[in-house]
């Protein structure tokens, strides 16, 4: 049984703001670091580590890349979901931030395919992976600990801080890569690159500090102090208790994230390579988007601590069918005011699936095993939805010859998103303790 619940003290809100900044630092340095690279794929990966004489190869091939880190995610997740509900949340952000900075910078450090042959993108390709272990270790923890610090009557607004480290690292990352880009093309190509890989050793080193800092869940630390320890591994629990919250946060997450990798990735190659716009521009739009989301994010995350989970998820669903199917036609007229205009209409509508993501899927599950499911469910998402959504509109396009299927894909992700939570109910009232 859980003890009587107290009123949060001013010390308590104090904490629970602390939290946020944490997990929302912390998050930004993993994506920054997770952009950076997703940007680099997008722009020189393709000739430095896979030179082909068919240039749509090439940019496959790195692009296939990026999406191996997605495939490492789950792993990143189930591991980490273990030990955080065996062992806490706090340690396991310290960890994660350490893999995936120092896969990072080692990225920054590896010899091209002309320097030391095969050899560079098999190494480039297992430290995609370790990156794809950190991210999957880093959200589940990041948004227990704002989620479970947070008010009951907040816990949208607080969990939404670690998505704001998405819009942050990508506006980071894509700086990076313009400040890099004033140099020369062959400038940047040889090495101008490798510096936003490099200068992540730096927010390693403040991230791990400030999470040093932080205090752990106290509602694991309530369970741990109240209940036998538990002997089944949190994974298997959950599959066997709790499936259909894994599949309900599965899907949740899919859509939103394939239209954001969508924006943030898949328009700097396709913009280049099949339409007339420089990389600059598109960096340039990408980063504007990114400043748009940071303020839609807690916006609709904060709705949904008055109007419920359901009613806003619902609502920026059908609002993502729409602009998936407007996208491309504005986007393809190849100006910037057009570009920027699909780009910000797009991330505006999905951050009402995507803000209040962490609060949704932690009222899904009980504290002993919130870690495990959290994580399972949104990691296999972002495989569904992040990981694949470059590769497949890249082969749509290459397939029927034109991006109106793109669109098609990515409304029906948002469909499949928004029928799934449509029958699920309502969680935002759940006490967290007597889940």
């Amino acid at each position: 049984m859980t003890g009587p619940l107290r009123s949060p003290t001013s010390s308590d809100h104090r904490e629970a703001r602390k939290i946020a900044l944490a997990s929302f630092i912390g998050t930004s340095i993993e994506w920054y670091d997770f952009f950076l690279y997703g940007a680099a794929a997008a722009l020189v990966f393709g000739p430095q580590f896979f030179p082909s004489d068919n240039a749509l190869a090439s940019q496959l091939a790195a692009l296939s890349t990026f999406a191996v880190g997605f495939v490492a995610r789950p792993l990143g997740g189930i591991v980490a979901g273990h030990l955080g509900d065996r062992i806490g949340r706090k340690r396991m952000l310290v960890v994660s931030l350490l893999v995936m900075g120092v896969a990072t910078v080692a990225v920054g450090l590896l010899p091209t395919y002309a320097q030391i042959g095969v050899a560079a993108p098999i190494l480039l390709v297992i430290l995609r992976l370790a990156q794809g272990l950190g991210v999957g270790a880093e959200w589940g923890g990041a948004a227990l600990m704002a989620v479970e610090h947070a008010p009951e009557n907040r816990r949208g607004l607080y969990g939404a801080a670690p998505q704001l480290g998405v819009p942050a690292g990508a506006i980071a990352a894509n700086l990076v890569m313009l400040a890099a880009s004033t140099a020369t093309t062959e400038a940047f190509t040889a090495w101008g690159w490798r510096l936003g890989f490099l200068a992540s050793i730096v927010l390693i080193g403040v991230g791990y500090v400030i999470r040093r800092r932080i205090n752990e869940s106290p509602l694991f630390e309530e369970q741990r102090g109240e209940q036998e320890p538990v002997r089944t591994a949190p994974l298997v629990e959950i599959v066997r208790r709790h499936p259909l919250g894994v599949l309900r946060a599965m899907f949740a997450t899919a859509a939103s994230t394939a239209l954001g990798y969508i924006v943030l990735t898949y328009t700097l190659s396709y913009g280049t390579t099949e339409l007339s716009y420089s990389r600059n521009t598109l960096l340039v739009v990408v980063t504007l988007a990114s400043v748009v989301q940071l303020g839609a994010i807690p916006a609709w995350s904060a709705l949904t601590d008055r109007l419920g989970r359901r009613r806003v998820f619902i609502g920026g669903g059908i609002a993502q069918i729409v602009l998936a199917l407007l996208f491309f036609p504005m986007f393809d007229r190849a100006t910037f005011a057009w570009a920027l205009l699909a780009c910000g209409l797009a991330v505006i509508a999905l951050s009402a699936q995507y803000g209040p993501l962490p609060a949704l899927l932690s009222e899904l599950f009980p504290t002993r095993v919130r870690y495990s499911g959290v994580s399972a469910g949104y990691q296999l998402g972002n495989v569904i939805g992040g990981g694949l959504a470059p590769i497949v509109a890249t082969a749509l396009f290459a397939a029927v010859g034109g991006s109106f299927a793109v669109g098609l894909y990515l409304a029906g992700m948002s469909l499949l998103a928004t029928l799934v939570v449509a029958f699920t109910p309502e969680t935002s009232a759940r006490d967290l303790r007597r889940i």
